[in-house]
């Protein structure tokens, strides 16, 4: 077998060490943060004694289930929070920050999201795009508005201290920049947001969507005053690993709340059979840190060479990191396609299949996505998706490896560029 540079033309080889070596000191800097997290999730585990029992899955209600259980504490241990709801039974991360605001959320309620409008799925739940009458938050007389960000895409505190009214009960913050062109916000910057909206209301309860944030930073936003916090484990907490399911941590009171939304009232957190899960789960979450380390090294390598190549990057691959998002703006539909189609034919599975824009639901416009991965739709594995829209962005994320990423970008580069 040839080594794998040799498949690349000359002019691309020396790009890429020209790249790696510029980038060094940033993937050192990561791999001393994996090993923090690392050392965190290792402790937690530690602490609520995790053992072989723990492992096995119990069907029908799921009463008594310990390991269930243990898993919970083990997360509320590493965000730092009074509980946590973590189950298979959420099918995603739309899913559980639907089920947290169904269950925190009463008629006459409003939820006031105060970095943009949210993520395009999230504004089918709100009920401002899609069909009347088929369960969001409108239909229920809950209230929606969003905060603009300023002309720097950051949070616009005048406009914020404007809208936070009396009636708003929950204000969101997500912290991934979704399919929007603004930057993802880092936990320092939503400290500062927390604090913000405090000394305006202290009452109201903030609401952090975490998806693809997890273990990017040393600290997490519960432990910098966020109430209640909800994540996909089929994005970075499930490391890979976790078949599906998502969790939602916080203050007990809500996480109460979540599992009656979940569940029922009455059973709550006591119900939800874990079946064969909990092995995946409990191993994704040990994993974790590393699985998302090699991902945002692989974002850092993405960057750097494409900014190379001339096409516009978010973030650059010195920029600091707080999720596994990296933003490319091809300008033209056919380079984006383009290179979402060379992502899927160096992918684990499906290598043989070209993924053509095609409609989805929960999106106004085409998507195309190149996602050749174990588990279904997981975004901790190495995948690129974006609508059809200009400026044609396409947003890569995940990567088991780093050196998968590295393979499947350059394959890329060189078919889009050379």
């Amino acid at each position: 077998m040839m080594d794998w540079k040799e498949r690349f033309k000359p002019e691309v080889r020396e790009l890429v060490s020209s790249v790696e070596m510029k980038i060094q000191t940033k993937l050192n800097e990561i791999d001393d943060q994996v090993t923090f997290n690392q050392a965190k999730v290792l402790e937690a585990f530690q602490k609520e004694k995790v053992a072989e029992e723990h492992l096995n899955g119990t069907t029908g209600y799921g009463y008594d289930d310990i390991g269930r259980d243990v898993l919970e504490r083990v997360y509320a241990d590493i965000f730092k929070t009074e509980s946590a709801l973590v189950r298979s039974q959420f099918v995603s991360g739309t899913h559980t920050i639907s089920s947290t605001f169904f269950g925190i959320l009463r008629p006459g309620d409003k939820l006031l999201y105060a970095t943009g409008m949210p993520y395009d799925t999230i504004q089918e739940v709100v009920g401002i795009v899609g069909e009347k009458g088929q369960g969001s938050l409108k239909d229920f007389g809950i209230g929606f508005d969003y905060v603009g960000l300023n002309e720097k895409g950051k949070v616009n505190y005048q406009e914020l201290q404007r809208k936070l009214t009396e009636d708003v009960k929950v204000v969101a913050i997500q912290r991934s920049r979704g399919y929007s062109a603004r930057s993802s916000f880092t936990v320092a910057e939503i400290k500062e947001m927390i604090e913000q909206i405090k000394q305006i209301n202290p009452n109201v309860y903030i609401f952090i969507d975490n998806c693809y944030g997890e273990f990017s930073e040393t600290l997490e936003p519960t432990e910098v005053g966020a109430d209640i916090m909800a994540g996909s484990l089929i994005k970075n907490a499930g490391g890979g690993i976790a078949q599906t399911g998502g969790y939602v941590v916080g203050k007990e009171k809500l996480v109460n709340l979540v599992a009656n939304r979940l569940t029922n009232v009455g059973a709550g957190k006591e119900e939800g059979a874990s079946l064969g899960s909990l092995r995946r789960m409990f191993q994704g979450l040990f994993m974790a840190p590393e699985v998302t380390g090699a991902a945002i090294k692989g974002a850092i390598f993405e960057s750097g060479i494409l900014e190379e190549c001339g096409v516009s990057v978010s973030p650059k691959w010195n920029d600091a990191r707080t999720d596994l998002i990296q933003s490319v703006n091809f300008g033209k539909k056919e380079s984006m396609i383009k290179f979402a189609q060379m992502i899927q034919k160096n992918s684990p599975i499906d290598s043989y299949v070209k993924p053509e824009p095609s409609d989805m639901a929960g999106y106004e416009d085409k998507v195309i996505m190149a996602a050749g991965t174990f588990v279904q739709g997981a975004s901790i594995e190495f995948s690129a998706d974006g609508p059809i829209r200009a400026p044609y962005t396409l947003y890569i994320q995940g990567g088991l490896t780093y050196s998968q990423v590295k393979i499947a970008i350059t394959s890329a580069v060189q078919a889009t560029f050379f």
